[in-house]
């Protein structure tokens, strides 16, 4: 049995990104052959440690799936170091965030978490991609990289050879992933010999390409892979169904291809099928 949590970074707020609006994620994973999954908020506020997450590394979990909502106060020292040592133990991570400075608490994680990069926080190396993407929502600025409405799907592609997570299960490649009009930035950072990126996509405002996950193999002394992605808005509920609804703040127009493209979410639930199969090792 493979034990998947899913976890937000912030206590559970009715008008924010609780856990609750990835409860189409929750329930496929659990669909999946071998798979148990716990979906939770933080019990405590930011800056206290949260009795699951500081506890992640003598639990029975093999696999953190952790959605970075916050606004930089999401995890404190001890909830980091206990990530690190579940990671250390063999657990798999999944670490997602948003546009901006959304998220921005995993910066202190280490490893995984600095291959997230950040408005005011670990920017990305590279100065030209410091820069607004999508400009359409004022307020949001760099990084902001424009891949569609919620509620429409984005073309992606591999990076390299192609990855596990990549592959369908008739032997093809996936292509197709959740749109979102202002997706994060994400890169290999360069004290991890083992990460690569495998998958990219394309801004729909600019033409300019963006990375959307980097993968982590795994190290002797820190064996748990894992996997960066550029937003969570690739397994909300919002995304995946624009008529489940979203926070009162989300105020751009969603559109509706995904509902009317059923490829597009079979192949969404394919990559979250290879992610828990990747994670646990079950995929070269």
């Amino acid at each position: 049995m493979t034990k998947i949590l899913l976890q937000t970074t912030i206590p559970p707020v009715e008008d924010d990104w609780h856990i609750g609006r990835f409860s189409r994620l929750a329930a496929h994973l659990a669909s999946l052959p071998g798979v148990e999954v716990t979906a939770r908020d933080r019990a405590v506020p930011g800056g206290e440690t949260d009795p699951v997450l500081g506890g992640l590394a003598d639990s029975d979990f093999d696999q953190l799936w952790l959605f970075a909502v916050d606004v930089g106060d999401g995890l404190n020292g001890d909830e980091c170091a206990a990530i690190g040592a579940f990671r250390a133990r063999g657990g798999g991570l999944m670490i997602t965030r948003d546009h901006m400075d959304l998220g921005s608490s995993v910066c202190t994680l280490g490893g995984v978490g600095d291959a997230h990069f950040f408005h005011s926080r670990n920017p990305d190396p590279d100065p030209g991609r410091n820069t607004r993407d999508d400009t359409g929502t004022p307020d949001i600025d760099f990084p902001n990289y424009h891949s569609g409405a919620n509620g429409d799907w984005q073309a992606i592609r591999p990076v390299g050879e192609v990855h596990p997570l990549l592959r369908d299960a008739d032997g093809g490649v996936l292509n197709r992933l959740p749109a979102h009009p202002h997706e994060g930035g994400i890169g290999v950072p360069a004290s991890e010999p083992d990460a690569r990126v495998v998958a990219s996509g394309t801004s729909r405002a600019t033409g300019r390409p963006f990375n959307i996950a980097v993968a982590f193999a795994g190290q002797p002394d820190k064996p748990g892979r894992g996997v960066a992605q550029s937003t969570f808005h690739h397994f909300a509920d919002y995304n995946w169904d624009p008529r489940d609804g979203c926070p009162s703040f989300v105020t751009e127009a969603p559109g509706d291809a995904i509902i009317r493209d059923p490829e597009a979410m079979r192949q969404t639930k394919q990559y979250v099928a290879n992610l828990a199969a990747w994670l646990s090792g079950e995929t070269a």
